[in-house]
């Protein structure tokens, strides 16, 4: 008799010997550890060696089981397996999904069954094989049920979330019947709490509300939010939190941020009415405060004498066109957000605005900063940063904490820009020709400044306030100083010479990084997912290992774990973005058009492929230049062009070295005449 351990791996690799092993389970079973016979008894070594049809009618049965020990192990066993799109596929088709709907519906189960319930239900709805409009009102109202109980089951509540965050983003329908059962007050306090996934998936529910919510109901909404304090709640338990932000909370608090900011949109997009009474006071109101002038009476001088007042008045205010103010808000962007945001600065920040328009009022025409024109060029600009009216990308983690320190946060980011402005106006000693310089300088000010990503607005001050002009022009000079180019005839024919050494070395390393592999992510409907695939180059560089991953590897994978090979040689040709097959049935939006351009394919065979997402762009240059050299075709990506570049001008200025402060001609110079005659010697005593 072999000893147990060989009849558990017999039962594991060869399947047709698992039922004679149950016939002789009497002679067997006492042979096995207690663990062994566990798994015989609850199916766990039957579940390897039955097929996917099998294996979900034997679970189909299971869990309709009156006893709960065995209903329970069967639901355990089938939340694993549902991650197989095979057995999904097989376990659906027996109306599997109607059976989990059910019980659920039913309520009788509770605490552990209910959290494998859901939790096969979402790994099943998962790949996408059924549609999310097939559900009932009372499914939804038993989930929104389990979400708006003050005291429930963590992993019930988890899965309950991301069930919602699914049918709210999948079905303009159930969006409806959702936002129904949901309100913004009850999922308040799951944020309240220290559970950072509750958390993540308390956001992403609240994001799917805001991304499917009609235009009319979003201003609704955000008066809602700003009601209930969702931003300081957010601020006091989830930023400022002692627990690290991960990258799936990272990227919900930057979707909130982006749908936070698209409110603006709309001002953004509208223009001034020069005749609206309304709007054309917020213009009076900017110069009464300005000048601190009464609203002159009617019979205060003639009206030619108003109106050359007011025209003198407009002027020192910065605006274009100085008879009629109000034209210079009928270009969009920015519209009237322009306007929103000046006369918050005058109201708000009443001396800064006083005193930026009577300082330029005082200076000579030519140095004169217009407020008025700055104001809706600057907001134009902060608009274009902030990317306001574009919808948040899939795969970005980029929000900034000092966004959720204020109820009116782009406002107060403009106030401190206008007053960045006037100062960089000043330290360049800029004139009206000068504008967009200034412009210029002013967004390379902001856009460094946020890249360190500052925790307040105070300290986004700060920052800026290290950047002066005379601060960006040493940054400039040594950035050019690290990318100059020599153009001279002499360097040109040196880069040719010793390119082709560069580009073999590019080369070597992109076929290096193949051979340590990269993990993939699996892509599906819906975006939390945990499963993942490994692609590895073989050290001869002649075959490609890849296999599937239960969680994703904290180092490399080696090759002998992987189970399926793709030799090189049948490698015939590398496809990318939308050509590839598994990106033929994305749609347009932003964030399938940003899959797409991670995604590539290795065609091999007569139609076969091997269909790849990468993690990031890094990732997907680095595996298509791999794939390329291994054809032997041209590496194009632009990784390549910029190790080229970096890598050629670093061996450019060590070969250089020595002729530092020399001036090297543009021609060779000429060759000497030969001597009349070659009787000569030199004589080296």
């Amino acid at each position: 008799m072999p000893p147990p351990s060989d009849i558990v791996k017999v039962a594991i690799e060869w399947p047709g010997a698992f039922p004679k092993l149950m016939e002789i389970d009497q002679v067997i079973v006492p042979l096995l550890s207690s663990q062994n016979r566990n798994d015989i008894k609850n199916g766990s070594i039957l579940r390897l060696t039955t097929s996917p049809s099998q294996m979900a009618g034997q679970l189909h049965e299971r869990i309709q089981s009156s006893s709960m020990d065995a209903k329970l192990e069967a639901l355990k066993d089938l939340a694993n397996s549902s991650r197989d799109v095979t057995f999904a596929q097989e376990f659906i088709n027996l109306d599997g999904i109607s059976l989990l709907t059910q019980m659920v519906e039913s309520g009788t189960d509770f605490g552990d069954l209910l959290s494998f319930t859901l939790t096969a239900f979402v790994e099943l709805m998962d790949h996408g094989i059924v549609s999310w409009d097939t559900f009932s009102v009372a499914f939804i109202k038993k989930i929104a049920g389990y979400v708006n109980k003050s005291a429930m089951d963590t992993a019930v509540l988890q899965r309950s979330l991301a069930i919602l965050e699914s049918m709210v983003l999948n079905s303009q329908d159930l969006y409806q019947k959702v936002a129904q059962e949901i309100t913004i007050g009850q999922l308040i306090p799951h944020l309240q709490g220290t559970d950072q996934d509750i958390q993540t998936y308390t956001i992403a529910v609240i994001n799917a509300l805001f991304l499917k919510a009609p235009e009319d109901k979003r201003q609704e909404m955000a008066h809602i939010l700003a009601q209930k304090q969702l931003r300081s709640i957010i601020l006091s338990n989830v930023i400022r939190s002692p627990k690290p932000i991960n990258d799936e909370m990272a990227h919900q608090l930057y979707v909130l941020q982006v749908l936070t900011f698209n409110l603006l949109e709309d001002r953004m997009m509208t223009k001034m009415d020069p005749q609206d009474q309304a709007q054309r006071d917020i213009i009076f109101e900017l110069r009464r405060i300005a000048f601190d002038v009464e609203c002159e009476p009617n019979n205060s001088g003639s009206i030619e004498k108003r109106k050359s007042m007011y025209t003198r008045d407009y002027k020192k205010l910065g605006f274009i066109n100085h008879v009629n103010p109000a034209m210079d808000f009928t270009q969009i962007p920015p519209g009237m957000l322009a306007l929103d945001n000046m006369l918050y600065f005058a109201r708000h920040h009443q001396d800064a605005y006083i005193r930026i328009v009577l300082e330029n009022s005082s200076r000579e025409d030519k140095h004169e900063c217009p407020f008025g024109r700055s104001s809706i060029e600057l907001t134009k600009m902060l608009c274009e940063i902030l990317k306001v009216g574009e919808l948040p990308s899939e795969n970005c983690h980029d929000f900034h904490p000092m966004f959720f320190t204020h109820d009116r946060s782009f406002e107060e980011f403009f106030c401190i820009c206008i007053q960045l402005l006037n100062k960089t106006w000043k330290e360049m000693r800029a004139t009206s020709e000068d504008f967009n310089k200034v412009m210029q300088v002013v967004r390379e000010q902001i856009m460094r400044a946020l890249t360190q990503k500052p925790n307040s607005l105070d300290q986004l001050k700060s920052r800026l306030q290290n950047l002066s002009y005379t601060e960006i022009l040493k940054i400039r000079q040594s950035e050019r100083m690290n990318q100059e180019d020599f153009q001279s005839r002499p360097i040109l024919e040196l880069r040719e010479k010793i390119q082709p050494e560069i580009m073999e070395l590019i080369k070597q390393q992109r076929l290096n990084r193949l051979c340590d592999g990269t993990c993939f992510r699996k892509i599906s409907s819906r975006r939390r997912q945990d499963k993942f695939w490994y692609c590895r180059l073989s050290p001869n560089h002649k075959v490609l290992h890849y296999g599937d991953l239960e969680e994703s590897p904290q180092g490399e994978v080696p090759h002998d774990s992987l189970q399926e090979k793709l030799p090189v040689a049948d490698m015939k040709a590398v496809v990318t973005g939308k050509d590839c097959p598994h990106m033929k049935e994305k749609g347009s939006l932003k964030q399938n058009k940003e899959v797409q351009e991670l995604a590539f394919s290795v065609l091999y065979e007569s139609d076969e492929y091997l269909n790849f997402i990468a993690p990031d762009k890094h990732e997907y240059c680095v595996w298509t230049d791999g794939l390329n050299a291994l054809l032997g075709k041209e590496m194009t990506s632009d990784f390549t062009k910029s190790d080229m570049d970096t890598l050629l001008s670093m061996e450019m200025k060590l070969r250089l070295l020595d002729l530092e402060n020399i001036q090297i001609p543009e021609a060779p110079p000429p060759i000497p005449k030969e001597p009349s005659n070659y009787d000569f010697v030199y004589d080296c005593n």
